[in-house]
């Protein structure tokens, strides 16, 4: 931070924002490649809290590149700032007292540590959205992996960059065992304790 930049602090505390909320912001991230179920598991999970009274608010990598992130292109380097912007984002949104769900591929480890960093551990939750590379391909809603596998799209995950899978996330989901109800239970059941708003 440059030695002329000086954040302001105000009266109204993210302590206060969460009592009014009657909630603990938390970050619920989750991660896995293209056409695992990350989205649609997202939406499902944001759902069913918001409908039982929480506020929330769910970020996507295209919804995100579509705006905050048009500027980005898929080189290492930018994937980088594409999800380094997208923790700051998160960080203003738990500071405002919701919870925040993100769903983005974020393939390497060191880049979900930083986002961890950044929002505390202790509001950081990883969700692996764990499904083999094959299945992804067959369903492959957007024909990504088809102009991958064309040289039509480079630096794209699991097909010419890599994938780091987490190696303890907070939670494992098998999205190619599991049906999508049970997942959704089994993300809510790991977490509610955690937002519950504890005085």
């Amino acid at each position: 931070m440059g030695n002329h930049i000086h954040p302001s602090v105000f009266k109204v505390s993210q302590k206060l924002r969460s009592g009014r909320l009657n909630q603990t912001p938390k970050l619920v991230w989750f991660t896995g490649l293209s056409g695992s179920g990350k989205s649609t598991l997202a939406n499902a999970v944001e759902t069913r809290l918001f409908d039982n009274g929480f506020l929330t608010y769910l970020l996507d990598g295209d919804n995100v590149r579509a705006g905050l992130n048009k500027d980005l292109g898929f080189t290492e380097k930018d994937r980088i700032e594409n999800i380094r912007r997208i923790a700051e984002v998160s960080n203003l949104f738990l500071d405002a007292g919701l919870l925040v769900f993100s769903a983005f591929i974020s393939p390497y480890r060191s880049e979900r540590a930083m986002i961890a960093e950044l929002v505390g551990n202790e509001n950081f939750i990883e969700v692996f959205v764990d499904c083999p590379l094959e299945i992804c391909e067959e369903r492959d809603v957007k024909g990504l992996y088809q102009k991958a596998r064309a040289g039509e799209i480079k630096n794209f995950t699991g097909i010419d960059s890599p994938y780091e899978a987490p190696i303890n996330p907070d939670v494992h989901i098998r999205s190619d065992q599991e049906e999508l109800k049970e997942s959704t239970e089994k993300v809510i059941f790991s977490i509610i304790d955690l937002i519950s708003y504890d005085l």
